[in-house]
């Protein structure tokens, strides 16, 4: 078994320069090897590797921060087009109800309209018939009453000699003359 002293990285003791060649025994060389090793990386990589460690957690705190305040807007946002949606839909049903209502009102107006018209042009249609009977009725009375003038002048004409129809014409003029 070797000694610690012919260890590769003993500092005492250097070997003669024609000596040179690799340690095989593992067990003397690599727990010093890896000793020196880890505590050099300790000693310089602690502060970087701290550095390091530092800006990781801070971004990662930055990203944490971000994201719950991008999820708090988002949220915020979520509630607001909640609020907007049940308004819009509360407004869509009261539109809804009012455009059913609106409806029903101007079917009844355009009904009564129509009754009221119907009404007006039955009213019109009786008036002009009632019209219509009227004017037949004196178009009647006046050709009875032609009939009847000319019957009775035809009756009177030939009822008359020319004596008697001379004393009438002079009777009718006497009473005209006083009449003034």
């Amino acid at each position: 078994m070797k000694k610690i002293t012919d260890s590769f990285l003993y500092l005492g003791y250097w070997p003669f320069a024609g000596s040179f060649g690799f340690n095989t025994d593992i067990l003397a060389t690599n727990p010093i090897n890896l000793s020196v090793v880890l505590g050099v990386l300790v000693f310089f990589g602690k502060g970087v590797l701290n550095d390091l460690l530092d800006n990781r957690k801070q971004r990662i705190l930055k990203t944490i921060r971000n994201s719950e305040e991008l999820r708090e807007g988002a949220i915020e946002q979520l509630e607001k087009a909640r609020a907007r949606l049940r308004k819009v839909e509360t407004e869509a049903d009261r539109f809804r109800v009012n455009g059913y209502s609106e409806i029903e009102r101007e079917k009844l107006n355009l009904i009564n309209s129509i009754y009221t018209t119907l009404e007006q042009l039955e009213n019109n249609k009786n008036e002009t018939i009632h019209f219509e009977q009227q004017r037949a009725i004196n178009q009647v009375r006046q050709r009875i009453l032609q009939q009847a003038l000319q019957g009775a002048l035809g009756t009177l004409n030939g009822c008359f000699n020319n004596e008697l129809h001379l004393r009438t014409i002079s009777a009718n003029i006497g009473l005209f003359c006083l009449g003034r």
